[in-house]
C-alpha cells in the first residue's frame, strides 16, 4: 500500500479520537461550563449530525480543488476548532466548535476515501479502505482511552489540546506525502456534479449504503452504552470500561485488516461468513453479560465481526459509486455516520425497559437481522459488486 495512505490514516486517528472522546468527558464539561450532563451530551449529537450533512456538502465544495489542498484545509480547520474549544468558557461556543469539527472531519473522510481509492489499482479499493479505517480502530484502542485518562488526570481541555497537537504531524504528512491530484478532480475531465448526484438513483448503491448504515448502527448502538454493561451488569470496576474499549478496538482492527484482504474479490463470502455470527453474538452478549470473562471475549469478537462486515459494505459503496469519482467517498461517509447517529438513539429507548443495560445489545441484534434479511431478499447485492 502507498505511504500516503498511512499518512491519511494518521489524520483519521486524530479525528476518530475526537469523535468518540466526549463520552468520557461529559461530566467534567458539564460542571466546568455550568450545564447539565444531558445538555452536554448534545455535543455528541451535534458531531454526528455534522458528519452526515458535512460529507456530501464538503465533497461537493471541494470537488474541483486539488486533493492535497482540500485534505490539508480540512485538517487545519479541525485543528483550529479544537483550539477554540479548549480555550472557550461558553458552552454555545463549544457546541459550535463541535459542529465545525464534524464538518471538517466529514469532508476529510469523504475526500480521503476517494483519494485512497485513486491511489491504488481499481481492484484494491477494499485494502486501501482497510488501511484508512485502521486509523479509526487504533483511535478506539489507544486514542479514546488515552483521552479519557488525560481528562481524568488533568481536565477535559487537555484532551482537546492533545487532539489539536495530533493534527500537526498529520498536516505535515499530507503536505509532503499526498499527491496534489491523485485522481480525477477536475469536473471538465469527469462527470459533472449533477451526474455524480444522479448516482444516488442507482438502486444497488442505495441498498449497499443502507446495509452499511444498518450494520454501523448496530455497532454504535451497543458501543455507546458499553460502560453500564461492564460496571452494572458484569459488576466490574470502572477501570474495566477502558479495558473493554481497548478489546473492542483490538477486535475492530483485526476485523478490518482481515476483511480488507478479502473484500475486493470475495465481498459476498466475507458477509456470508461473518454476518450470521455477528447476528448471534449480540443476543449472546446480552444473555452472558453478567459473566465478565464471556462478556469481554464477546466484546472483542463483536468488534472484529462488526468491522469486518461494516468495512466490506463500505468498500462496496465505493465500487457501486464508481460513476461518482469525487462524491463516492461522501456517500460512504454519510452511510457510516447515519448509522452512528441513529443506532444510539434507538438503543437509548431500551435502557428503561426490563432489558435494562442489555437493551442496546438486543437492538444491535435486530439491526443486523434486518440488514441480513435485506441482503437475502435482494439476492446478495454485495457480491454483485465485485470488480
Amino acid at each position: 500500500m502507498p505511504l500516503p495512505l498511512y499518512l491519511l490514516a494518521v489524520a483519521v486517528f486524530a479525528m476518530g479520537t475526537s469523535e468518540f472522546m466526549p463520552a468520557g468527558l461529559l461530566p467534567d464539561i458539564a460542571a466546568d461550563l455550568d450545564v447539565s450532563v444531558g445538555t452536554a451530551s448534545t455535543l455528541t449529537s451535534a458531531f454526528a449530525v455534522g458528519m452526515v450533512v458535512g460529507a456530501p456538502l464538503m465533497a461537493a465544495l471541494a470537488r474541483n480543488l486539488p486533493a492535497r489542498a482540500s485534505l490539508l484545509g480540512c485538517v487545519l480547520v479541525f485543528l483550529a476548532s479544537h483550539v477554540a474549544g479548549a480555550v472557550t468558557s461558553s458552552f454555545a461556543v463549544l457546541f459550535a466548535t463541535r459542529v465545525v469539527a464534524a464538518l471538517a472531519n466529514a469532508g476529510f473522510l469523504a475526500l480521503a476515501l476517494t483519494t485512497a481509492a485513486a491511489l491504488v489499482p481499481p481492484d484494491r479499493k477494499g485494502r486501501a479502505l482497510a488501511v484508512l479505517l485502521s486509523g479509526t480502530t487504533v483511535a478506539t484502542i489507544a486514542g479514546v482511552p488515552g483521552g479519557s485518562l488525560l481528562g481524568t488526570l488533568l481536565d477535559w481541555r487537555a484532551t482537546f489540546w492533545a487532539v489539536a497537537v495530533l493534527c500537526l504531524p498529520a498536516a505535515v504528512g499530507i503536505l509532503t506525502g499526498v499527491p496534489a491530484r491523485p485522481g480525477p478532480r477536475d469536473s471538465s475531465a469527469g462527470p459533472s456534479l449533477r451526474q455524480e448526484l444522479a448516482q444516488l438513483r442507482n438502486a444497488r448503491l442505495l441498498v449497499v449504503m443502507l446495509l452499511g448504515a444498518l450494520v454501523n448502527a448496530a455497532t454504535f448502538a451497543s458501543l455507546t452504552f458499553l460502560a453500564p454493561l461492564v460496571t452494572d451488569t458484569a459488576g466490574l470496576g470502572e477501570l474495566w470500561v477502558t479495558v473493554a474499549l481497548v478489546l473492542f478496538g483490538a477486535g475492530s482492527l483485526t476485523g478490518v485488516t482481515v476483511a480488507g484482504r478479502l473484500s475486493d474479490h470475495r465481498p459476498g463470502a466475507v458477509v456470508a461468513a461473518c454476518g450470521p455470527p455477528l447476528l448471534l453474538g449480540w443476543p449472546a452478549m446480552a444473555v452472558l453479560a453478567n459473566r465478565p470473562t464471556a462478556l469481554l471475549l464477546l466484546v472483542f469478537t463483536q468488534g472484529a465481526l462488526s468491522f469486518a462486515v461494516g468495512s466490506t459494505l463500505i468498500s462496496r459503496v465505493l465500487y457501486a459509486a464508481a460513476g461518482a469519482p469525487t462524491m463516492a467517498g461522501s456517500y460512504a461517509t454519510s452511510a457510516l455516520n447515519t448509522g452512528a447517529a441513529t443506532g444510539p438513539v434507538i438503543a437509548a429507548t431500551t435502557l428503561h425497559t426490563p432489558a435494562g443495560a442489555a437493551g442496546p445489545l438486543w437492538v444491535s441484534g435486530g439491526l443486523v437481522a434486518v440488514a441480513l434479511a435485506v441482503r437475502v431478499s435482494l439476492r446478495n447485492p454485495v457480491s454483485g459488486l465485485a470488480p
